[in-house]
């Protein structure tokens, strides 16, 4: 691990952007905590913090609740008694009780949240590849940092540590192909919202991408909607079974190529304010999708120490053939 040592020291030391991210600035301090007798209803209107009378659906285009203003936007309630933490909702949880027609005025925190939760020391919380491992090993999206009394004192979720990073060299050197997911669920926009959130609990996936036929047996990505669209309407208690996905679906899309660069999908997360993009090629016959935890990818020790590997492995073979050609070249002259 030598060489991947040295990389970061040479490319902190060379630009200012790859400086030691502070990984305190990445812990929410407010996250949304709640009693295990909140009613579920309670939840899901205060994780989207939204006034049920601020509904209306109009001609205006939709945009998108998958966005990154939050505090205000919490996509996880951490359910507590006592200081102690006895579990957790997440958006995903909200859209599979949305999927299965769960009756939400009945049914309490403590009745459909998850335990035990996994967390994380503040003292252990130094080193973000420890962080993303936990991320990746537990399949979470959201980790509680608790201090040595195990009580709580934030939390963490992959779009606030993408917000601390300073990535530019490795995200520009990286293309949007080497990290998209090419599992993608789609849906023509007549679709139920109901169906959606089915698809997205089946397929246990953050969202939907809403296409139409293009030539050539081809796709037109035309709009998406997320798990935290989801949330919002089970908020503004919509019938989602009423409701159609070119109703409500965020549109129009910002598309990407495979070819772009990770820095390009950075940037442009950051100034759409989202928290995935969707990529198309082939004119729309291949569909693909980019998360913000996808982007973290790229800072996975092995897989850096992999990319040195290769460097190392085409630099001696340059120097090889450098050598082989000045042989060559001196064999002629004598």
């Amino acid at each position: 691990m030598t060489g991947l040592i040295q990389l970061g020291v040479q490319m902190q030391q060379s630009d200012p952007m790859m400086c030691t991210p502070n990984l305190e600035e990445a812990i929410n301090y407010q996250p949304l905590v709640l009693a295990p007798d909140t009613s579920l209803v309670d939840v899901i209107a205060q994780m989207s913090q939204m006034p049920f009378s601020s509904c209306a659906l109009g001609t205006e285009p939709h945009h998108s609740a998958d966005t990154e203003q939050a505090p205000t936007r919490p996509t996880c309630a951490l359910i507590m008694q006592d200081q102690d933490i006895v579990g957790i909702l997440t958006e995903r949880d909200i859209v599979r009780f949305a999927a299965a027609g769960m009756d939400c005025d009945r049914i309490t925190a403590a009745d459909v949240m998850a335990h035990p939760v996994k967390t994380l020391s503040l003292a252990d919380f130094k080193d973000i590849f420890a962080v993303m491992f936990l991320f990746r090993r537990y399949r979470i999206r959201h980790l509680p940092i608790v201090d040595d009394q195990n009580k709580l004192i934030g939390l963490t979720e992959p779009s606030s540590l993408r917000r601390v990073l300073k990535p530019a060299n490795l995200l520009k050197l990286r293309r949007v192909s080497e990290v998209m997911s090419t599992a993608v669920i789609h849906a023509p926009p007549h679709c139920s919202v109901l169906s959606l959130a089915q698809l997205m609990a089946q397929h246990r996936v953050s969202c939907v991408v809403i296409v139409e036929p293009a030539p050539d047996d081809g796709l037109k990505p035309i709009g998406i909607v997320t798990e935290r669209d989801i949330v919002q309407f089970q908020a503004m208690q919509f019938n989602i079974g009423q409701i159609t996905a070119v109703e409500v679906m965020s549109s129009p899309l910002f598309l990407l190529d495979p070819g772009d660069s990770l820095w390009s999908a950075h940037q442009e997360m950051q100034r759409r304010r989202v928290r995935r993009l969707v990529v198309s090629w082939n004119w729309g016959q291949d569909l693909g999708i980019v998360t913000q935890t996808s982007l973290l990818k790229v800072f996975d020790p092995l897989e850096m120490y992999g990319i040195i590997e290769t460097l190392q492995q085409t630099i001696e073979q340059l120097e090889a053939e450098k050598a082989s050609h000045w042989h060559q070249r001196d064999a002629e002259v004598s």
